[in-house]
């Protein structure tokens, strides 16, 4: 089965590529002028593109050697958040500066007591007049270091149930009272933080959507998050190299004698070519107004396979795979070995995901306990959002 989409000579095709050949170095605001950046999103930020028409642009893109700006969590997470809730004046200042990458975003949920159950949170945003003050910690932050906006969910509201009584900020990490502490992981760098808030006076005008509903917007910018953590075919949250990149270094040198190590091989790159048609069609949920459950069965089944093959790279390295240094296939093989354990926790632990494939796409009932008459979720403090 070809699963390769569109066709050399399909219209759309050449159109964007006619673009880029007359614009062989566009700045980001061209990109995010002609729509390309976010070509689902709607005008005047995209272009309502269907699938196959993101396909092109992402093919045509690579063809021509432009890279889209670099800002993850604003434009994956947030953006179509504010797209879809943001007032006017928000949007006109937030969505330009997010999408040329000109202001880099960060995402403000997970706490150190809160865990899966993301409703546990515990950081209050009290209102005081045209301020919310809000005192708590976040952890696991990425890019909260670099970000200048944040986006913050928490409780306005205790005397309700604990879905209802949250709300969404806007946050700019620049505030006195925001105390950002990198968390230093295994492969030498710092791409998680701890953030602590200390009496931060946030304007209301920040406030997203109504007071005390954001728990939907949070668990929309979470099915977001999933559908960026698994869009790309790279194995490191859509990242890096992939299976097919590691068939080829090994083709390249004259393949693997070893039977058992083939067989390996082959499987990674089964799983792989799997996992690419089912991205191709998972596109249309991220290009749907409201992501779908399908993003956490991608995400549950990539971020395993990412495992796997950075553990059989570093295996058919044999000894020179213990090095650091080992010259046969880079740095980058070497960081993602290290980094992909986090890659089944973070954007949502496989156990959530299970939970939430299993309710929403199976249609089987919630875990139940039945001595104490609970849910799952109650008695153990998870969460299938």
């Amino acid at each position: 089965m070809d699963v390769d989409l569109p066709a050399e000579d399909d219209p759309r095709r050449i159109e964007v590529r006619a673009w880029f050949d007359a614009h062989p170095s566009p700045s980001p605001r061209e990109l995010v002028d002609r729509g390309f950046v976010v070509p689902h999103w709607p005008p005047p930020y995209g272009l309502d593109a269907g699938p196959e028409l993101q396909l092109i642009i992402e093919d045509e893109m690579r063809r021509a050697g432009v890279s889209k700006p670099l800002n993850p969590i604003g434009i994956g997470h947030c953006g179509p958040i504010l797209v879809a809730l943001a007032n006017d004046e928000q949007k006109q200042r937030y969505l330009i500066p997010m999408l040329t990458g000109e202001e880099l975003w960060c995402q403000l949920f997970s706490e150190p007591g809160a865990g899966s159950d993301l409703a546990n949170l515990s950081t209050r945003a009290e209102r005081d007049g045209d301020v919310y003050v809000v005192n708590g910690q976040k952890i696991w932050t990425s890019l909260a270091d670099h970000a200048k906006f944040g986006i913050l969910i928490a409780r306005t509201r205790n005397d309700v149930s604990k879905h209802r009584g949250i709300s969404y900020f806007i946050i700019a990490m620049d505030l006195p009272g925001i105390d950002v502490r990198p968390i230093r992981n295994m492969t030498g760098g710092a791409g998680f933080n701890e953030v602590f808030f200390t009496d931060v006076r946030v304007p209301v005008e920040n406030l997203i959507g109504e007071e005390n509903l954001g728990w939907g917007m949070a668990k929309t910018t979470l099915a977001n998050e999933r559908v960026s953590l698994s869009t790309g075919g790279g194995l490191q949250w859509g990242y890096g190299p992939t299976a097919r990149d590691l068939v080829a270094h090994y083709r390249a040198r004259g393949g693997l004698p070893d039977q058992v190590a083939r067989q390996e091989l082959v499987q990674a790159y089964i799983e792989g070519e799997i996992l690419r048609y089912h991205r191709m069609r998972m596109i249309s949920a991220a290009v749907n107004k409201k992501p779908g459950p399908d993003a956490s069965l991608r995400k549950a089944l990539a971020d395993p396979h990412g495992k796997r093959v950075f553990t059989l790279a570093k295996n058919l390295m044999g000894a020179g795979g213990m090095l650091e240094e080992n010259g046969e296939l880079g740095a980058e093989w070497d960081r993602g070995f290290l980094f992909s354990p986090a890659l089944t926790v973070g954007g949502g632990t496989s156990e959530v995901l299970h939970n939430i494939i299993a309710e929403r796409l199976l249609g089987l009932p919630h875990d139940h306990d039945v001595e104490q008459g609970k849910t799952w979720q109650e008695t153990r403090g998870g969460t299938a959002l």
